[in-house]
């Protein structure tokens, strides 16, 4: 099945995540060389949370990216498509609240989170404008927005490695070391078809964030793109 037809079919794509679950986080390690850590460290640098502040983990699947929050005393709320990823998560640090959300039609009302952030996710989101909005409306006036996501290196040499990895090394080592390469097809295909960085920043302003800037970690492999919803 490609890519077009499971974004017509949602309860497809999360029954697609909900079989790779189990080993989700180690078959990320594996195919990104441990660069995910990384890449999670720096998302977790740029929230910038302080203990207490309320902050919305999407596409959080296991809750692999929430927890380095959790731990330093942040209200953080993992949110994720995936029932079977919810359900690993929820094994695995049974003290977060995790919930199984839409992120194009959240189930939280509005101003309630002092951040919202995305690590990786948002490009498997099938209306990505409709899930910006969706952000802005449940983050409070002031409050912020991080996203971490695959992008497109500016550097041609590196470009054409990376979609040479992601063509090529990427498919051959999933059917290696996870339950359901296909998964990993749809998410190379996400990744070939996804906007680059500046495409992305317009996209975000449209949506009404101001301040929106990125930066380029792993010479443009990943962006981290930041964003402010007007105080008032």
């Amino acid at each position: 099945m490609t890519r077009a037809d499971l974004d017509k079919d949602p309860a497809a794509v999360a029954g697609m995540f909900d079989g790779v679950a189990k080993n989700y986080d180690l078959t990320n390690d594996v195919l990104s060389l441990g660069l995910d850590r990384w890449w999670r460290r720096a998302t977790i640098q740029a929230i910038d949370a302080l203990p207490g502040e309320r902050v919305l983990d999407l596409a959080a699947g296991t809750g692999t990216s929430s927890e380095p929050l959790a731990d330093a005393g942040v209200d953080v709320v993992p949110c994720d498509f995936s029932p079977g990823m919810v359900e690993v998560g929820r094994r695995r640090r049974p003290d977060l609240p995790f919930v199984v959300g839409d992120a194009t039609d959240l189930p939280f009302g509005d101003a309630e989170f002092d951040a919202v952030t995305i690590s990786f996710g948002l490009r498997n989101i099938v209306d990505t404008d409709k899930a910006l909005r969706e952000m802005y409306r449940v983050t409070k006036p002031g409050g912020r927005l991080v996203i971490c996501e695959f992008s497109t290196p500016p550097n041609p040499v590196v470009r054409a490695g990376y979609r040479f990895y992601n063509a090529t090394v990427l498919p051959r080592v999933a059917r290696l070391v996870s339950s359901n390469s296909d998964a990993y097809s749809y998410l190379n295909e996400s990744i070939a078809h996804w906007p680059d960085q500046r495409t992305l920043a317009r996209r975000i302003a449209a949506a009404g964030w101001i301040k929106v800037a990125y930066r380029n970690l792993t010479g443009g492999l990943v962006a981290l793109h930041r964003a402010a919803k007007p105080a008032s």
